[in-house]
């Protein structure tokens, strides 16, 4: 007699339930949308997520003490014997913290995206005619001596006591309200994971005893480094095993 196989339930990818939906709602799903929803998953998905762990790793380089800390995080929460995952990220606070200060410093769109005044409107003190491309410059903001103590210091600990849009939404990466960026959660996510990996599984270093430049290209709605981060990572002993098995 046969044994019977457990029923698996295959998870469909985003594509799949994308051509389900346009089978039961082609007028909402058609080819055109289909393939906007996908190249916008493209763009921004990969470019910010890698320009955003690029500023990060060329923080903590230059600052080893806190790199240090976060490894000694992760090591005490996950350990060794396997990688991070996505249930590990809410035990990893001083991660979290760290992202957050790179994202105040060095925001993705440092002007956010740009957004259209639907009517006449007055905005403190400013009268905004209908039809105005408006713009958020975040960069500045998250630099601000009125708002923030030290605002050019990378210091992550300022975060222990924030959350998120709280006090007066000071700290917006990804903009706030209905208007703000959808896949915010989703990013810091697959940065928090994939920062966390690397940390876990590799040691770095400064290729030399200069310090990372952190200029920054003059990019609008895309703030990348001018130099791209070059350095050094040796693989953890006590992450070999682990290794190995990829």
């Amino acid at each position: 007699m046969k044994q019977k196989k457990p029923h698996v339930e295959k998870k469909r990818t985003l594509i799949e339930t994308l051509f389900s939906l346009r089978e039961s709602e082609p007028e909402f799903y058609s080819d055109n949308v289909i393939k906007s929803i996908i190249l916008m998953m493209f763009i921004g998905g990969t470019d910010t997520t890698a320009t955003t762990l690029e500023w990060t790793m060329s923080l903590l380089l230059n600052h080893p003490e806190i790199l240090k800390k976060v490894k000694v995080e992760i090591d005490s929460q996950v350990g060794h014997g396997r990688l991070i995952n996505d249930l590990d990220i809410a035990k990893l606070p001083y991660l979290r913290c760290v992202l957050n200060e790179t994202l105040r410093l060095y925001p993705t769109s440092p002007l956010l995206l740009p957004h259209f005044s639907s009517t006449d409107c007055t905005v403190g003190g400013y009268h905004i005619p209908q039809g105005t491309i408006l713009l958020v410059n975040v960069f500045f903001m998250n630099r601000d001596p009125k708002v923030w103590e030290e605002p050019t210091m990378f210091k992550p600990e300022r975060f222990e006591v924030i959350k998120g849009e709280k006090e007066g939404f000071k700290f917006i990466p990804f903009g706030i309200g209905r208007r703000a960026c959808p896949g915010g959660g989703l990013a810091l996510r697959v940065i928090s994971l994939a920062l966390g990996a690397l940390i876990q599984c590799f040691d770095w270093e400064r290729v030399g005893k200069e310090m990372v430049d952190m200029t920054a290209g003059s990019g609008l709605f895309l703030m990348s480094k001018t130099k791209p981060l070059e350095a050094v990572c040796t693989p953890c002993p006590s992450m070999a095993n682990i290794l190995s098995q990829l």
